[in-house]
């Protein structure tokens, strides 16, 4: 036990995370160079192609120390995005020590220092790290001042490191060694087992990845899930290498992975805990959570007969990701589709790329948007995350809507820019800290719906992209809020409604309306183009009718001949406009749902 070591690299997205993993899998011998490759831990072509990690991956490393002794390495790799914050605090939970990776020509971000505060609420050993300190603009002594001011460590404590050329690498090791401390020996105990990931796998079922906190898990024994109270037969147990390794035993402080023939992902929950049936332990491992979605959008497929085919596609894509969630929902202007929840706008992102790659599903998704609880008039409270349920205007009582509270860390000549965005999108100022480097980080909270949209693009643009921003939930407060209907020739179209404040929806409104008049082809009679609040009308485009010259024939003669061929047009126009329906294009629907807030 005293030759293990558990330990997890923690840092802001693009701050080479990946890399050095690689780098600490070829010192350890784990990889040959034959195999070796960009990212070898992040298997989906995505996180290749975008360079983040989005499923947390852990792998056993021998490590031959300079003195011969041999030792254990469990190293878990965990995503840096906001997103999945919640798998990264499960993967901090199964470990004793945490690699801080601080880019040395970025310097500190938003999520570096989320990151850090969940390692040391969960009293882990830290190692800053340098990364990237063979770049021509790396600022090894400026960054190493912040890294002491956040942590309060001493300048020698901290390792400068390159992922890309090795170097500094086997210092690194050696400092693991000595640093982080061995796992306890609880053995007697009964088994407590944490579940830090999981993996779907259409043979074997879902094949979970466990750190053993507590006693010893034996091939064949009959598990018990403590949050599901589901139980299975352990049938196969083993360590995780580049491929899976089957042992008879996992005892504690070990880390490996479980199969149990578990049918479905929603059964293996991140952050449960595992236990056996027969001696079970008293209670669970502290910190379990329903990962709730935040962000709400409809999918629907371009071609209609692709329903079935979206629906197997997002069957699949849950089978890996238990944290998406979705259910059948209908639009008069789409047809049939899916209502779907994310945990933030890069899951939602991700999930549609996979659609589109994995299953080559051409889909369009209407506008992200939030929860919102609703408190009615007759006293009930209803969970309104689709525009078209929320009750009309007569019926609402108070409209409650998620607040989060924003973190960004900016260079000072930036604050404005930043501030004049987060007032813009209704945002409580709490307060500034001036950090070294001429650094500020601001905090504010700010409504979910104002953020989901486009503030992090707007944000990025406001600061030539040298912003970094973290948030977390805060609670659902009350607002002034709206349902905004969207009606063609006083037919509400139910896909273009959204959910605006009062003191915004007039704007929002007004440029839908005058995008969809662009858009939208004329027709032989007139249409009006309408954004209404209940049964007000607060702004209205019409599109002109096409005109067909019915005069053309009369090459002279009385003018009551012209005039009676005008009113039989014009009677023919009504009956067309009584039956006739507008079909909205399809480039009109992604336009209005792309549309920015220019």
């Amino acid at each position: 036990m005293k030759e293990i070591r558990n330990f997890c690299i923690i840092a802001h997205i693009d701050h080479g995370k990946s890399t050095l993993a690689d780098r600490l899998l070829e010192r350890t011998g784990t990889i040959s160079e034959r195999e070796m490759q960009e990212q070898v831990l992040d298997d989906m072509d995505l996180e290749r192609e975008r360079g983040i990690t989005i499923k947390s991956h852990a792998i056993k490393m021998d490590y031959i120390r300079p003195s011969g002794e041999k030792v254990v390495l469990n190293l878990i790799d965990t995503p840096g995005h906001v997103d999945f914050a919640y798998e990264v605090s499960r993967a901090l939970k199964a470990c004793e020590g945490a690699i801080l990776v601080v880019d040395a020509s970025q310097g500190i971000e938003a999520q570096t220092i989320s990151n850090l505060y969940q390692a040391i609420d969960q009293n882990l050993e830290i190692i800053p790290v340098l990364n990237k300190i063979d770049l021509p603009g790396a600022d090894v002594e400026g960054v190493a001042q912040q890294v002491i001011d956040l942590l309060g460590c001493k300048r020698e404590e901290i390792l400068p490191v390159s992922g890309k050329t090795g170097e500094g690498v086997n210092e690194l090791l050696e400092v693991i060694v000595e640093r982080i401390p061995a796992p306890s020996q609880e053995r007697d105990k009964p088994l407590r087992a944490l579940i830090f990931d999981s993996v779907f796998n259409t043979y074997r079922g879902s094949v979970v990845y466990v750190r053993v906190m507590e006693g010893t898990l034996r091939k064949g024994d009959q598990i018990l899930f403590m949050a599901t109270g589901k139980t299975y037969f352990a049938e196969e147990i083993g360590y995780l290498r580049l491929k899976q390794e089957p042992t008879q035993e996992l005892t504690a402080g070990e880390v490996g992975y479980v199969v149990g023939s578990v049918k479905s992902l929603q059964d293996a929950r991140v952050g449960d805990t595992l236990t056996t049936a027969k001696k079970s332990a008293e209670a669970p491992i502290p910190g379990y959570k329903e990962v709730k979605p935040m962000v709400f959008s409809g999918i629907y497929p371009t071609q209609s007969e692709d329903f079935e085919d979206l629906r197997t596609a997002l069957e699949k894509l849950q089978l890996n990701d238990a944290s998406l969630s979705y259910q059948p929902e209908t639009s008069k202007a789409l047809g049939f589709g899916f209502r779907a929840g994310f945990l933030g706008l890069l899951h939602m992102e991700i999930i549609q790329e996979r659609l589109d790659r994995e299953f080559n599903i051409d889909i369009i998704t209407t506008v992200p948007n939030v929860r919102y609880e609703v408190d009615t008039e007759d006293g009930r409270r209803i969970m309104v995350d689709n525009p078209s349920d929320m009750p009309d205007i007569g019926m609402v009582d108070t409209v409650f809507e998620p607040y989060i509270k924003a973190s960004i860390l900016t260079p000072a000549e930036y604050i404005g820019p930043i501030m004049k965005l987060c007032q813009e999108r209704r945002g409580i100022y709490i307060n500034q800290t001036f950090m070294q480097n001429n650094r500020v980080e601001i905090v504010y909270e700010l409504p979910m719906a104002e953020v989901v949209f486009d503030f992090y693009d707007k944000l990025k643009s406001g600061t030539r992209g040298y912003a970094s921003l973290d948030y977390e939930f805060l609670d659902n407060r009350p607002g002034h809020l709206v349902r905004l209907d969207i009606l063609l020739n006083g037919e509400p179209v139910d896909a273009l409604s959204s959910i605006a404040h009062r003191d915004k929806a007039y704007d929002q409104g007004r440029k839908i309306c005058a995008k969809l008049k662009e858009l939208i082809p004329r027709q032989q009679y007139e249409v009006a183009i309408q954004a209404a609040i209940g049964a007000r009308v607060i702004s209205r485009d019409t599109i002109r009718a096409l005109r067909k010259d019915v005069t053309a024939k009369c090459y002279g003669g009385d003018i009551t001949r012209k005039r009676k061929l005008l009113e039989k047009q014009k009677e023919g126009k009504k009956r067309m406009k009584q039956v006739g329906a507008v079909e909205i294009p399809q480039e009109a629907f992604l336009a209005v749902l792309s549309m920015n807030d220019d």
